[in-house]
């Protein structure tokens, strides 16, 4: 108990939290940790689909049914993680989600078969989604205390995670079998879980600063010189409010993971269908645009500090609105993958952003709701775009990514009053 309040006191001194306590510089980089551990074990599961479809022989009909296992186990997972967020902090759940990721990703080598493999997915899944809530929470709390928006580096995190992840599977596919790489990984991720799960369970989440509460206007029989505070039914209000701008955020996180999963599924084939690019050029695709985003996360601390929330929002989403037009209409393959660089660059801090206001604004069942929309946007714009290429072409279809980041950006820009006098 001393040493825990010693952690307290340094956390929140004076109720207030010190923004260059070491133990904030700690969990910072505990969190950058679990959010690059993400990244890299997701990426390194990608990355050898092919080899368990061949293990277990299924088809690509039974492929993608099974694939379902991990989207339905994420979305089941986050609202409930939300919940236990607020029941036993974030902390604890995030390094728990983590263990059980790691050792959620060796079971799919031991399938046979599609239905099989849809059944470990689904425990794939929940952990996915269980650490994707836990430290987004986790990471919202410390963005307050530290009283700078560093929320961008997080994402980056995960984004430099799953690049490493994707480019040692691609180097290890020849080397080792499947099941090999996979426990590699699990032996990775609990290595990893261990070490900074110590300084994640060693520190309580720091408090975020207390919110003034909502006051009234005076009665006619009072002085005017105290303002009380609200009754029930203004809190009531309040909350209304407060559950409409997660809702909006919600939305605006689920017109940019829309992009996401279109350009990850869409973009080489694109490439190579639309312009005659050859396959290795085509995979290069993806690659240009998750090194923008990257990029353009690293960066996001600093464009927020400079712009503010709301204009990265919209500017990004006017960005990625004619970075995706030029990507998905230009004639030449240069001219797209130019597109997709500006695309990345737009979209990479707009999910964060997105994200870390839901959570400002309701805690962890904030960041679940918020998460849950992003997470469906990204499920929906690869079959989304499948169907429109089938009415008209794939190029048109690719323009719906340009439509719904202008959307986020019209949303953010629409609602900017209403975020303000909440905040």
């Amino acid at each position: 108990m001393p040493t825990l309040n010693k952690i307290r006191t340094a956390l929140t001194r004076g109720g207030h939290p010190v923004s260059d306590s070491p133990a904030l510089r700690r969990l910072r980089t505990a969190l950058t940790l679990f959010f690059a551990l993400d990244g890299f074990l997701f990426a390194g599961w990608v990355v050898r689909i092919p080899a368990i479809k061949e293990q277990t022989g299924a088809s690509a009909g039974g492929l993608g049914l099974a694939l379902l296992g991990v989207s339905a186990g994420a979305v089941a997972t986050m609202v409930a993680t939300g919940r236990l967020c607020r029941r036993f902090g974030s902390h604890p759940v995030t390094v728990a989600a983590a263990v059980l990721m790691s050792l959620g990703i060796a079971l799919p080598p031991l399938t046979h078969s599609a239905p099989a493999l849809g059944l470990v997915l689904l425990v794939f899944g929940a952990a996915y989604g269980g650490i994707n809530v836990a430290m987004n929470s986790a990471a919202v709390d410390l963005v307050a205390a530290l009283r700078r928006p560093v929320m961008p580096s997080f994402h980056a995190a995960f984004s430099v995670g799953g690049m490493l992840g994707a480019g040692l599977g691609g180097l290890l596919a020849g080397q080792l079998s499947v099941t090999r790489h996979l426990l590699l990984l699990t032996a990775t991720g609990l290595v990893v879980a261990a070490v900074a799960g110590r300084t994640l369970l060693s520190h309580p989440a720091p408090r975020p600063p207390e919110r003034r509460p909502a006051r009234t206007a005076p009665s006619s029989g009072s002085s005017g010189n105290h303002p009380q505070e609200a009754q029930t039914p203004v809190s009531g209000r309040a909350k209304g409010r407060e559950r409409r701008l997660v809702a909006v955020f919600g939305l605006i996180a689920l017109c940019t993971a829309y992009g996401e999963g279109a350009l990850a599924d869409w973009g080489a084939l694109h490439l190579e269908q639309d312009l005659s690019a050859r396959p290795g050029l085509a995979a290069v695709g993806y690659s240009v645009f998750a090194l923008a985003m990257t990029v353009g996360r690293l960066t996001g601390t600093a464009l927020l500090e400079r712009l503010g929330q709301t204009r990265v929002l919209v500017l990004g989403g006017a960005t990625a609105a004619l970075g995706m037009l030029a990507g998905s209409l230009a004639p030449t393959v240069w001219g797209a993958l130019a597109g997709f660089a500006v695309t990345g660059l737009g979209l990479a801090n707009i999910f964060p952003v997105a994200i870390g206001r839901a959570g400002e604004l309701a805690g962890p069942g904030g960041v679940a709701a918020a998460s849950t929309f992003g997470y469906g946007g990204m499920l929906l714009g690869p079959p989304a775009i499948g169907f429109v290429a089938d009415w008209c072409s794939l190029p048109v279809a690719l323009t719906t990514v340009a439509g719904l980041a202008a959307t986020a950006s019209l949303i953010a820009y629409g609602t900017r009053r209403a975020v303000v006098r909440h905040g």
